[in-house]
């Protein structure tokens, strides 16, 4: 064993550059992606026409892309380097972007959608959170709240120039510079910092020495597939998150115009930017408190709260009360986002999480396409946000309940 003085000792682990660069890379994709969906629904409804129920629908469809390519993406990045799959999915993305000042009939918009939803699932959370689960195993809780702070910064810092471009310059204006965004801020990063796994650096998760047997714990934790497939917790968690996830996805893509509806464009994109802020806040907490609590009991716990805020939001009304409601649903959404990925390495190890998780989260594009869809039908025929947020509050409640019964993370052995 090294000796504390020895210089190699307090070299800093490679694994951390890449948590960094990855969540840099999140800051991107979940600022110009993921947290600018309600803000690109906003203004294809107010600055195009198209109806808030047809644009939910193609919102909707972003979300099965996502999840389908979410499937191609978890096969790619176990066979392959995974720099490769982001920076595929990344530049197809920024592409995608370059075309929303185009976007004038209801198949175009749908079109940019498909793609757009199809190559972020290429450079999103499937193969992101599988490399931050390759390199830590110890630490991997700390590790996958650091890296995923950027799904919250995102909404913190491009998100509201996102705002501010489309409002000034309308889409067609911003587009070049959305797309030069998204472009600069995940291809650099990927290429020149991240790397597949420790093992092709001649490095062991969380830096241990080869002579101190980390290898062997992490060999211990795996599971065949077949009996993952089977297994009682990995389908009570993906139904679980299914409509838990959906729940908050709808909350989230309409979250701009419920706020822009009830008091202004100015109180919306605070909204937003709040929210994301808070997401990042809560994310840190709940990094901390994975130290002192169990996965599955955090996971109950931001779902109940979940369920509480979407009903907070479903009745709030004036820009305090609207302001409050976003900051507190914040300090949820962001944790939930990081617990399936992290659930699923504790329960059936590495090896395979990107397929594994791949798996979980196409089960859960069923939610997460119902989700704005149904909020977005449900405004147009109760004729306010209401009834459609008390209806994804009651999913959330619904995801909360079926975790809560999930049984053993593993089935008895035969």
């Amino acid at each position: 064993m090294r000796s504390p003085r020895d210089p190699a000792s307090r070299r800093i682990f490679y694994g951390w550059y890449v948590v960094y660069a990855i969540g840099f890379v999140m800051t991107t994709t979940a600022g110009l992606a993921f947290y600018n969906m309600p803000v690109l629904l906003d203004a294809f409804v107010t600055e195009r026409g198209f109806s808030v129920s047809l644009t939910s629908n193609a919102t909707a469809t972003f979300f099965i892309a996502a999840g389908t390519a979410g499937l191609l993406a978890g096969q790619l990045v176990d066979r392959f380097d995974p720099r490769y799959t982001i920076i595929g999915g990344s530049v197809i993305a920024s592409l995608a972007l370059l075309s929303i000042g185009a976007l004038t009939e209801p198949w175009q918009l749908f079109a940019f959608y498909i793609v757009f939803g199809f190559s972020y699932g290429l450079c999103g959370l499937v193969p992101t959170t599988t490399l931050i689960s390759r390199w830590f195993e110890r630490r991997r809780a700390l590790a996958m709240s650091i890296g995923s702070t950027g799904l919250s910064l995102g909404g913190v810092i491009f998100t509201p120039i996102a705002v501010l471009l489309i409002h000034h310059f309308g889409l067609s204006g911003a587009a070049p510079w959305i797309a030069l965004a998204f472009f600069l801020g995940t291809v650099p990063a990927t290429y020149f910092i991240v790397r597949a796994s420790p093992r092709a650096m001649d490095l062991l998760p969380d830096g241990d020495a080869h002579d101190e047997g980390g290898g062997a714990k992490v060999a211990a934790a795996e599971m065949p597939l077949a009996q993952v497939w089977r297994s009682r917790f990995f389908i009570a968690l993906a139904i679980a998150f299914l409509f838990a996830l959906g729940a908050q996805v709808g909350g989230i893509a309409h979250i701009y115009r419920l706020a822009n509806v009830r008091v202004g464009v100015e109180t919306a994109a605070t909204a937003v930017a709040l929210l994301a802020i808070s997401s990042l806040v809560g994310r840190l907490i709940a990094g901390w408190a994975l130290l002192h609590m169990s996965s599955r009991a955090m996971t109950v716990l931001l779902m109940g709260w979940q369920t509480f805020t979407l009903g907070l939001l479903a009745f709030a009304e004036g820009h305090s009360f609207i302001l409050a409601a976003s900051i507190l649903f914040g300090l949820n959404s962001g944790s939930m986002l990081m617990m399936q990925p992290l659930l699923l390495a504790e329960a059936f190890g590495v090896k395979n999480i990107g397929r594994i998780y791949s798996v979980s989260q196409v089960i859960g594009v069923i939610g997460y396409s119902l989700g704005p869809a149904v909020a977005g039908y449900l405004y147009e025929t109760s004729g306010g946000y209401t009834i459609p947020y008390l209806a994804i509050a009651t999913s959330s409640l619904i995801g909360m309940a079926v975790f809560s019964f999930s049984g053993p993370t593993r089935p008895a052995a035969s």
